[in-house]
């Protein structure tokens, strides 16, 4: 006990010198011009936004919502400081409710709901002394069906670019195919679905990713996100024997070429390169370009070639030949 008195003696006379009354009387009037500096500034007239939530109630379980409004409005509101602190303390702005079947058009698949009908909702909820200054959404319309889909095939959309010396062999999907809600028109006309762009460069290993599809209007999409991997594959260069074959000749004439098979040089990726076979590609010469261009060799063109193979060149471009009549 003899301690706590001491303290608080030591806090006495702390608190009551005469430098320190002076220090307290300073932080009264301050505090004090604090509390009038409030005061005017809540008594002055603002625009405060505030979200508001919005829910579309009574939608029945047969439909389904394709494309869904915005779920918040945003409410710019005119009042002094005082109300608009109130709005902001006492979360006084309840959501707006909207019934489907108000603002649904079974016809179209499209509801549209009017501002007004927003604006008067919130303005039974605000104070006498307020006003609503305006309000801003993303959209304020839906689209739905009565349950019609199709399962469409997922495409890949960007930029992919593997690293020097490979090439992207393959992608794959999870899931390969989505389930899209929409009219039967827009069914009709959709047969893929794109992923959000996507731009991965200079990798040489496999890469997975979790994509966004991308969102049509209208269109509701299950899932709405799907797992991409990419299959890099390293370029190899290779060289196969092609023989030479005579095209647009008479019936009755025989071209021959000398000499009559050709190199035939081209880029693949080594998991393909064992697929490919001399007779993938075609090596030709034209009776008619040799008619029009007499000469004593002839031009070589490569009118066939497998798919996945690139970058495809001749050991030689021209070639001796000879036109025999049977």
């Amino acid at each position: 006990m003899h301690n706590i008195g001491s303290f608080l003696n030591m806090v006495r006379s702390f608190l009551f010198s005469s430098k320190n009354k002076q220090f307290l009387i300073f932080l009264f009037f301050l505090f004090l011009s604090g509390i009038f500096w409030l005061m005017e500034t809540l008594n002055e007239t603002y625009d405060e936004e505030f979200p508001v939530a919005v829910r579309l109630v009574g939608v029945p379980k047969n439909v389904v919502i394709t494309t869904p409004m915005s779920d918040t409005v945003r409410v710019t509101i005119h009042d002094k400081g005082f109300m608009l602190l109130g709005y902001s303390t006492s979360r006084h702005l309840r959501p707006v409710v909207l019934k489907f079947d108000t603002y649904a058009d079974g016809e179209t698949g499209h509801g549209i709901v009017p501002i007004v009908d927003i604006q008067r909702q919130i303005r039974q909820q605000i104070f006498s002394s307020s006003t609503i200054s305006g309000i801003k959404s993303d959209r304020l319309d839906f689209y739905f069906n009565y349950g019609r889909k199709k399962e469409v095939k997922v495409s890949l959309a960007g930029n992919i670019v593997p690293a020097k010396d490979y090439y992207l062999s393959h992608v794959q999907f999870w899931p390969d195919k989505v389930t899209i809600y929409a009219s039967k028109a827009k069914l009709d006309s959709i047969e893929t679905v794109m992923t959000e762009f996507l731009r991965i460069a200079n990798f040489s290993d496999t890469v997975t990713r979790v994509v966004r599809l991308r969102p049509i209007n209208g269109v509701k999409i299950t899932p709405a996100k799907v797992k991409i991997t990419l299959f890099p594959d390293i370029l190899t260069e290779e060289t196969m024997e092609v023989p030479i074959t005579a095209i647009n000749k008479p019936v009755g004439t025989v071209i021959r070429t000398f000499p009559q098979r050709v190199n035939v040089t081209f880029t693949v990726g080594a998991s393909l390169y064992r697929q490919v076979k001399a007779s993938d590609f075609r090596v030709v010469v034209d009776f008619k370009d040799i008619s029009a261009h007499p000469s004593d060799k002839c031009n070589l063109y490569v009118t066939q070639r497998p798919r996945g193979v690139s970058n495809v060149r001749l050991e030689m471009n021209q070639v001796d030949y000879l036109i025999e009549q049977q």
